[in-house]
């Protein structure tokens, strides 16, 4: 299914139309390198009837003052926009309500940024929100996200947050009620190389039919983001915030169910990864990825093949259920998922994945589109501090180990190398008893409603897919 286009509405148009419009009144809080969002709304003209107070608390000991201490000392975070959505939205409604709330619907837009510095030796990002009403005299609603800002000049990224700031109030107002839409009409005026966002939420009376963990995975099927994360409790999270300085172990999956076997690949990387001299126990992130080619049918090729959106929420809740935080991305290749996580920490990664995913590593037509062929994929995937932990399988009755790996002539000795350099090593405290369970198979059995498949998933998969009839299981939903 195509998704709506958004309408393209040109910046100062979006401004002026907001302007103009006689019940929306509110204030605009902007810290760092985030002046430009006011800005555009006092260009496009008639900005009094929309704007009741503009500030900016650049300075850290004002900004404590006004919104109180941040206990980190880290003003580019969610934590200090919230601290100034609902300083200034009270500001509002106590100062504002008697004279105005009968006839307006109040918001309260504010952002803390960081752009490029003079020595362009950081990464701009920031957190941008708006709390507003929708009727004059309603409950509030919030619209909060993290942006990377990706020009290479520091003008140019205060140009981007100030148009993206007049999106957000646009859409908040105006496509509430469509948030693919919404997310859609966020980067008109301007474009994916220069933005990205990989955190969205939306909270209030307004967003009641919104599910968040829809929305991660839209950022990233719309390409806003590579990838987006969310916790046990379902909650979107932003990934820096989840995995700065981080110890990351990964298991990536399907997932379509969870079965035994994924859970004995998770407790024993996991067991192995701990004991690695450069992991810290105190101080790591589990993920369970799902790729965007996962989420599609298995026998798709179609690189913009549907997506079924039940299916999704089935394996997340799964997933939440069990603990796990749940990583949504467009890494099709693993080289990729490790340079996106090195990106974010300099600590160790351990990758836990099946034997079947190391001969697809090893197969070198994943990498005819580099220049520099496997070597360069490996160059990424390798150079980290990264390692891959190896889940056996079982073929012909004969266990598959990184010892029985088959390679072509020319890539033994790489092969070798990476062995000896403690880069790749196999998982030996395994359950043999999960080497002939197959997840195709087990759906199957459910599906069919065949007697005995709840033996291959942990007691609380089986109970949710049974009270809740997920994948195909044969029954009705009790209301």
């Amino acid at each position: 299914m195509t998704p709506p286009q958004s309408s393209n509405i040109g910046t100062k148009q979006k401004a002026l139309e907001i302007n103009l419009d006689p019940k929306i009144y509110g204030t605009f809080a902007e810290i760092g390198a985030g002046q430009d969002v006011a800005a555009n709304f006092f260009k496009a003209g008639a900005s009094s009837g929309t704007i009741a107070k503009t500030m900016s608390a650049y300075d850290m000991i004002f900004s404590d003052e006004i919104y109180g201490a941040e206990p980190k000392k880290r003003y580019v975070s969610e934590s200090r926009l919230i601290k100034m959505l609902d300083k200034e939205y009270g500001l509002l409604i106590e100062r504002l309500q008697k004279q105005r709330g009968l006839s307006s619907t109040f918001f309260a837009y504010a952002n803390t940024i960081a752009a490029l510095n003079y020595y362009k030796t950081n990464t701009g990002h920031g957190w941008m929100g708006v709390r507003f009403q929708l009727e004059p005299g309603g409950a509030y609603n919030d619209v909060v996200l993290h942006v990377k800002l990706l020009d290479n000049d520091n003008n140019l990224q205060q140009q981007a947050v100030g148009i993206l700031g007049v999106n957000l109030i646009y859409a908040c107002f105006r496509y509430y009620q469509n948030p693919t839409l919404f997310l859609l009409s966020l980067r008109d005026d301007l474009s994916k190389d220069r933005i990205q966002i990989d955190m969205i939420r939306f909270e209030g009376p307004g967003f009641t039919n919104v599910d968040n963990r829809l929305m991660s995975l839209h950022l990233v099927k719309l390409a806003f983001s590579d990838a987006a994360v969310f916790g046990p409790d379902g909650k979107n999270q932003q990934p820096s915030e989840v995995l700065y300085k981080k110890n990351i172990m990964v298991v990536r999956g399907r997932f379509r169910p969870v079965i035994n076997v994924h859970i004995d690949m998770l407790e024993t990387g996991m067991k192995q990864f701990l004991e690695e001299p450069d992991v810290d126990p105190g101080n790591v992130a589990v993920l369970t990825e799902l790729t965007l080619q996962a989420l599609k049918e298995r026998n798709s090729n179609e690189l913009d093949a549907d997506i079924d959106e039940k299916d999704f929420l089935d394996r997340v809740d799964i997933l939440c259920s069990l603990g796990q935080t749940v990583m949504i991305s467009n890494f099709h290749e693993y080289y990729k998922l490790v340079a996106y996580l090195s990106s974010i920490t300099k600590l160790k990664i351990g990758v836990v994945l099946g034997y079947p995913n190391l001969e697809y590593i090893f197969s070198e037509e994943h990498y005819t589109s580099l220049p520099g062929g496997i070597l360069e994929s490996f160059a990424t995937l390798f150079s980290r501090n990264v390692k891959l932990f190896i889940y056996p399988t079982i073929r012909d009755g004969i266990i598959q180990t990184s010892g029985q790996f088959q390679l072509a002539p020319h890539l033994i000795d790489l092969y070798r190398y990476l062995i000896a350099n403690n880069k790749i090593e196999d998982i030996p405290d395994y359950n043999k008893n999960n080497l002939n369970i197959q997840t195709d198979k087990v759906l199957e059995l459910i599906k069919a409603g065949t007697p005995g498949w709840e033996e291959f998933v942990p007691d609380e998969v089986a109970a949710m897919i049974k009270s809740r009839c997920l994948f195909g299981y044969p029954c009705e939903v009790k209301m």
